[in-house]
């Protein structure tokens, strides 16, 4: 039976009943479905008969049952001897890291304690003989269970017809790659890995994490850099090499929710970077869509329908959150004497702010060795620029589809994105999943400003929830001369998306890159754009 005519509803092996396609990639599709005997969710992939590797895919899989970290998807069942051949795994509700990071970066100690957890979960797959090969922030899960999953091992490098030499190596630059993301929301590998901003380069090497973003301790960005190879310092060689050394820098426990960031990340301006010693070459990664159509997860919206499903527990060490103490907890703040101490603590609090206030302004605050951005022959504040609404002199639709699949409806109504009402009719065709089927990596519109112009931020109004919107802006009306500013997952009312510091363009694109899942369609009202005055 091929996978295109297979439909929902249909019944594996007498047991598994697919419900719902939740993408097809390179002769695999993969299916939301329930397995009746045991009356649970799981994830279903099914093969076209043509697809090359069914049996290298299943033989992967079954390996990958008897892995035993909770950490790591399960695999439940694999067969390719009957008309149909499948891979029946663990059905994973929450959000993924690349989600997380749409919104902010991490806070550096959750940031490692998150790939902590990652790092010894791929480091007992190694331990069995399997490796993942190809990592990316799509395949690391913040389970709506409070756990951490890891998808693909063994069976996504196979789907991608990935091979390597020294799956250690890789697996831990995969890994590095991801604590580099976490802590910056900027991604330093193949474009194809990850819908974050790139990270910034020079000649090739990305600037390390303390130079992007503010705040990283320097241990940890050592330990980001070994596993790069940026700098001089000995590379780290394996996954269990990482997560022995992540246990030395301190990590924050995870809260419910691991998606609570910092403020969105601020465009570097960093010195120089410690250039690598080495570079190292991998096998091409499959296509940002084939990587998400190898993952288990649904987009975030689908977290509630999935509510009821608990993963097994993680057997990591983290620690269960502290209890925040409220204002009516008690102790020695009750009664008159506990209100002579609180004025006490607030006079000896109000010194301690006056008194560095005092030193900041006479020496001139911030540490640049810390990754701060003041800037020591500033002796003032300079007055910020008025940010005002600035007026687009036309809009275009805009779309990276294949010549033979253009979408036909994102030319109708595109004024309505400008025309100053949220209510805007611009939308999208419909489409099979989120990634386009597969005939798109993204549909919007671009804005032409008229004149090169100074951007603070896009607010975008959109009636959908879910999917990632993308701004880019540039003086080109090519892709390759838009530059990614942020991206934002719909709410079904106003984002804005914040340019920080801010960009000079006469274009800007908001776009898809990823659509809603149900109905998988998008759909814009207003985009407005704000900047300095002119």
């Amino acid at each position: 039976m091929s996978t295109s005519v297979i439909e929902p509803g249909t019944r594996l092996a007498g047991r598994y009943r697919l419900e719902e396609r939740i993408s097809d990639s390179g002769g695999s599709s993969l299916w939301k479905a329930i397995d009746e005997i045991l009356a649970r969710a799981v994830a279903v992939r099914t093969f076209d008969p043509k697809f090359p590797r069914i049996g290298e895919v299943v033989t992967s899989a079954r390996a990958a049952s008897r892995l035993t970290d909770p950490r790591l998807t399960q695999v439940f069942d694999a067969d390719d001897s009957g008309e149909s051949a499948y891979v029946v795994s663990e059905w994973v509700a929450g959000e993924t890291l690349e989600g997380m990071l749409a919104k902010a970066p991490l806070e550096p100690g959750r940031a490692a304690t998150l790939l902590y957890e990652a790092s010894e979960a791929i480091a007992a797959a190694h331990a069995a003989g399997l490796s993942h090969l190809c990592l990316t922030p799509r395949d690391l899960v913040w389970t709506t269970g409070g756990t951490v999953k890891l998808l693909g091992v063994a069976t996504n490098a196979v789907l991608g017809d990935m091979h390597s030499d020294d799956p250690g190596g890789d697996d831990v630059r995969g890994l590095g790659r991801m604590l580099y993301a976490a802590l910056t929301a900027h991604w330093p590998g193949d474009e194809s890995g990850s819908a974050l901003p790139a990270a910034p380069t020079a000649d090739g090497v990305p600037y390390a994490p303390r130079q992007v973003q503010a705040g990283i301790s320097h241990a940890v960005d050592a330990l980001v850099c070994r596993c790069l190879g940026i700098g001089r310092a000995e590379p780290l060689a394996s996954p269990a090499d990482l997560a022995k050394a992540l246990r030395g820098v301190p990590r924050t426990p995870l809260p419910l929710f691991a998606g609570l960031g910092n403020a969105q990340p601020p465009t570097p301006r960093p010195a120089a970077p410690r250039r690598a010693t080495s570079t190292t070459t991998r096998p091409d990664q499959p296509s940002a869509r084939d990587r998400t159509h190898a993952s288990h997860v649904p987009p975030p919206r689908t977290r509630a329908q999935h509510a009821d499903y608990a993963p097994p527990a993680s057997s990591s060490t983290r620690t269960t959150p502290a209890r925040s103490r409220g204002a009516h907890s008690g102790g020695s703040g009750s009664g008159p004497f506990g209100n002579r101490a609180l004025l006490g603590v607030a006079a000896a609090a109000l010194t301690v702010i006056v008194g560095i206030g005092v030193w900041a302004l006479s020496s001139g605050g911030g540490d640049p060795e810390d990754g701060g951005v003041t800037d020591p022959g500033q002796q003032s504040a300079q007055p910020k620029p008025s940010v005002v609404k600035l007026d687009a002199q036309n809009a275009a639709p805009f779309q990276d589809s294949r010549p033979t699949n253009q979408d036909t409806a994102i030319g109708d109504d595109i004024e309505t994105v400008i025309d100053g009402r949220p209510s805007g009719e611009w939308a999208t065709q419909r489409y099979a999943d989120a990634n386009f089927g597969n005939y798109s990596k993204g549909l919007g519109v671009l804005l032409d400003m008229g004149k090169p112009v100074d951007i603070a931020n896009v607010k975008i109004h959109s009636p959908v929830s879910g999917g990632t919107l993308q701004v880019r802006v540039g003086d080109s009306q090519s892709l390759s001369g838009l530059k990614a500013v942020g991206q934002q997952t719909p709410n079904g009312g106003e984002i804005t998306v914040t340019a920080n510091p801010h960009v000079t363009g006469q274009y800007v694109l908001v776009w898809f890159t990823k659509l809603p899942s149900s109905p998988a369609k998008g759909r814009l009202g207003e985009v407005t754009v704000y900047g300095a005055a002119g």
